[in-house]
């Protein structure tokens, strides 16, 4: 039997000679985020109490301010720690032998602010380095607590929707619907261009949105982004925006990021990384920027108590990925990291081409490395079973992604080029 071909297939990770990371960090810039009070000196140790809950005195009385309520399970937080006085050594070279700042390294903080979101109001301390996307998805929900309410793309990576589910901000799964009650699904379809009519959209706390999206591949306009953002001012939500396909956007005129959008930083929060741009799929590497701008209800910034649930739950990215993405953010790196993302946006245009010459109703990734192909009167399952029965090739049924992607299979761009060609050649015998 052949091998079957996977639709995602390893992408080669950018090659790179960095060396371990030192510490480079002083005791202070480790816990920046944090009001530190010392309370009494106990033999040789000291007492560090960490405040959680600053007074919400210092934001300005006319800063916008978000409807969503701060989660009251962060808010009580109040823990102490004992730190060796010479934990200063820790910021020396010789003494490094711990771990690094949880927000991550300040030099990559520093070059993922500059080369992706230059004068558009970010800074380094805004953005925390994570292990990924999927695992920042998360913690925001760890982060918003289960008594929010949720608004989510349909079709979505399904991610979004579970993390939900598992935080308990969703009701029971709905068969009839297959759909989950109290998680607001905003339709994205042909007839609408992939973009929801905001207008027949619920109030929610919270609006999961991706663009360049995963599935379908379709990229948000400027115009349709501004009334995202509106729409988020007026009824006091705030934005997940997954922007980890932006690199792959060809329509130069259309935002990367949603901080492209004036007003963005008091309504939104973006999730990023490295797995699609450099090859980092297990390598593990993204960001999540949460601007100072971005409030609660009672005025306190999102940004302090995700600083808190990053230094809770996790120990900070590896060393060595984050020497990983220094490299990418070089000349050299982002050199190399475009001409991958072109090598895939090629794998893109051929299976595009394919379905095409075969007939079929294709929303290309002209932005995105997917092709969202259209069997108009047919299962998702059945398209996906009959492809992988007969071609062993792997698709993904669109079912998988949500309610409105039924009809449609995923196919990506992510693989070897010999093995893009042959999966075409087997899509061509089986529907010429």
């Amino acid at each position: 039997m052949d091998p079957v071909l996977h639709h995602n297939f390893s992408a080669g990770a950018i090659s790179s000679s960095a060396s371990t990371l030192l510490g480079q960090h002083k005791f202070m810039e480790m816990i920046r985020t944090q009001n530190i009070s010392f309370r009494e000196r106990i033999s040789s140790r000291v007492a560090v109490k960490c405040i959680a809950s600053p007074p919400v005195e210092d934001v300005p009385a006319l800063a916008h301010r978000t409807k969503v309520a701060r989660n009251e399970h962060v808010a009580k937080l109040q823990v102490g720690y004992l730190f060796p006085e010479r934990a200063q050594a820790l910021s020396t070279v010789q003494g490094y032998t711990g771990y690094g700042a949880e927000q991550g390294d300040k030099n990559l903080r520093a070059a993922i602010a500059s080369t992706f979101y230059q004068n558009l109001g970010i800074e380094e301390d805004d953005v925390f380095v994570s292990d990924g996307v999927k695992c920042d998805i998360s913690r925001l929900q760890v982060l918003f607590g289960s008594k929010v309410t949720m608004a989510i793309q349909d079709p979505a990576y399904p991610a979004y929707v579970r993390s939900s589910v598992i935080l308990g901000q969703t009701g029971p799964f709905q068969e009839n619907g297959e759909r989950f009650a109290k998680l607001e699904y905003m339709k994205c379809t042909p007839d609408n261009d992939f973009f929801p009519d905001l207008s027949n959209v619920a109030r929610t706390d919270v609006i999961v949105f991706c663009s360049p999206n995963n599935p379908t591949g379709l990229a948000a306009s400027r115009e349709q982004l501004t009334r995202l953002v509106q729409f988020a001012k007026d009824n006091g939500s705030i934005i997940v925006y997954d922007s980890e396909y932006s690199m792959y956007m060809s329509e130069a005129h259309k935002p990367r990021s949603i901080f492209d959008i004036p007003g963005a930083q008091e309504v939104a929060i973006e999730v990023s990384s490295f797995s699609k741009y450099a090859g980092f799929t297990g390598v593990r590497l993204g960001w999540t920027v949460v601007p100072k701008q971005l409030l609660y209800s009672d005025g306190f910034p999102v940004a302090k108590d995700f600083s808190r649930v990053i230094c809770t739950a996790f120990n900070g990215a590896s060393n060595i990925a984050q020497a990983g993405g220094l490299a990418c953010l070089s000349p050299d790196g982002l050199k190399a990291m475009s001409q991958m993302v072109g090598f895939y946006k090629e794998n893109t245009g051929i299976i595009t081409e394919t379905f095409n010459d075969l007939g079929f109703k294709v929303y290309r990734g002209v932005n995105a490395p997917y092709v969202w192909v259209h069997f108009p009167g047919r299962s998702s399952w059945e398209v996906f079973s009959e492809i992988l029965e007969k071609t062993h090739v792997v698709t993904i049924p669109g079912s998988g992604f949500g309610p409105s992607g039924e009809g449609f299979v995923r196919v990506s761009g992510f693989g070897h080029r010999d093995n893009v060609l042959e999966a075409c050649k087997r899509f061509k015998d089986l529907y010429k």
